[in-house]
């Protein structure tokens, strides 16, 4: 009796948390935990979509650190180039965009965030469209037309067959395409500042804006600038699209676009090596979960 009145009792108090809870908690299973569990477990055998999986132990790991020249000497360097670019260099372009708006007036700020939000919004064909035509290989694309035109190049360049140039448009396009949700966190994040923070920070010494960032924007953030580096992080290791859709192919030209991601589509979905794309995937989320650990590190808050 006592047992069933306490049940009751916390039922009452915490059963609608957990209801509400539970939807979010059975989606995270099905959809992230379970993945997880399959990839990890298939990373261990020889799966090529048919035949039953059969187990092999390290194998898959082994070779994909001994012998896939392909990853060690194209897909690893290029992913750790593309990720230690884009990654802080997108996280800090959002910080740096986002203060800016935050000076301005209501109305242009709401505008201008727009506008900047609206190509992390672009699907895949309209980025293609676009881009594709401004680095077009003929004498029509709009790079190559202002380049003859100054009589810089003389003839047109493939930029995006071009191993020399490939990763640096990819780079570029995905900056391009940077300020998603962690910017408009970042916004959010330092508008909800209290001014009086700045005001008493004057008295206390702090007479210029970079020192304003730094003692009183930032900290003042860290949830914000928590969400945004593991926003910017995961989309990092995440793109892989970006270098075959500009490029139209997977593999990219001699591999000069080739990331993880492309490295598990090809051995996945073309090659239909499951196993050996599942221990590259877990490899990729190894690598996604250490930088998240070092993001939470910098920013998490003391609380």
């Amino acid at each position: 009796m006592l047992n069933k009145l306490t049940i009751q009792k916390w039922l009452e108090k915490e059963g609608s948390a957990y209801s509400f809870l539970a939807m979010y908690a059975l989606l995270f299973i099905v959809f992230i935990i379970v993945p997880v569990l399959v990839a990890f477990l298939l990373s261990f055998t020889f799966f090529d979509t048919i035949q039953f999986p059969s187990f092999i132990g390290l194998k898959n790991y082994i070779v994909l650190l001994t012998q896939d020249d392909i990853f060690m000497k194209y897909v690893l360097p290029n992913t750790i180039q593309f990720a230690l670019i884009v990654g802080p260099g997108g996280y800090a372009l959002s910080f740096l965009l986002a203060w800016m708006l935050a000076q301005l007036p209501k109305l242009p700020r709401t505008l201008f965030a727009l506008i900047l939000y609206s190509p992390s919004m672009t699907s895949g064909v309209a980025m293609t469209v676009v881009w594709k035509t401004f680095f077009s290989g003929d004498q029509n694309g709009y790079l190559n037309s202002f380049l003859l035109g100054l009589n810089a190049i003389p003839e047109p360049i493939q930029w995006l067959q071009s191993p020399q140039y490939l990763m640096t448009i990819m780079i570029l396009v995905t900056l391009w395409s940077s300020m998603g949700i962690g910017f408009l966190a970042m916004l959010a994040g330092i508008l909800e500042i209290n001014p009086e923070l700045y005001e008493a920070a004057s008295l206390d010494g702090i007479n210029n804006r970079l020192q304003e960032i730094f003692y009183i924007t930032i900290p003042s953030m860290k949830p914000q600038m928590l969400f945004g580096a593991v926003m910017a992080i995961v989309s990092t290791f995440q793109a892989g699209a970006i270098g075959v859709i500009l490029s139209g192919a997977n593999p990219t030209p001699q591999y000069a676009g080739q990331l993880i991601v492309n490295h598990i589509e090809d051995y996945g979905f073309l090659r239909y090596e499951m196993g050996y794309a599942a221990a590259v995937s877990v490899v990729l989320l190894m690598m996604v979960l250490f930088f998240t650990r070092l993001a939470n590190r910098l920013f998490a808050s003391e609380e």
